[in-house]
């Protein structure tokens, strides 16, 4: 495993979409596990292969309860509305109120390539929904709740 740079406000990559991912190798899982350690490492609760330089549609997750790996993701469902404090890797130090919707339901392989499909609700639903918008060129700075 190897801590990754990350790619910071400005940075034109940011703003791309990425790719999805054709096949799971060796490359695949070596990206997936630097991912987490850069994100421990930066003491993230998410963190998107855009932001360390890959445009793949992939994005790891971890709110305390368990490490999640999200490839090729797919946002089936949101509900309700919830508004946090947000922040964000690639904007260190940068923390605004953003609103999200409450639950989500995503559906997605894991790093085996087995699909799942997960409800998720507060913390994690924000986490997975700011990740997946990484994937599109979006950041939570263009979601900043307006008073």
């Amino acid at each position: 495993m190897a801590k990754r740079n990350i790619r910071f406000a400005g940075d034109e990559l940011l703003r791309k979409k990425s790719r999805p991912v054709d096949e799971i190798n060796g490359r695949i899982l070596t990206l997936i596990k630097d991912m987490f350690e850069t994100m421990y490492n930066s003491y993230g609760v998410g963190l998107a292969a855009p932001q360390v330089g890959i445009l793949k549609r992939i994005f790891v997750v971890d709110t305390g309860d368990n490490p999640l790996v999200f490839i090729n993701p797919e946002i089936l469902e949101t509900e309700g509305s919830q508004t946090d404090v947000e922040g964000c890797l690639s904007f260190p130090n940068r923390q605004e109120m953003v609103e999200r919707p409450f639950k989500v339901k995503v559906k997605a392989l894991n790093e085996k390539g087995e699909e799942f499909t997960l409800e998720a609700e507060e913390l994690l639903a924000r986490a997975i929904l700011h990740e997946n918008d990484h994937l599109n060129g979006v950041l939570f700075v263009d979601k900043i709740k307006k008073n």
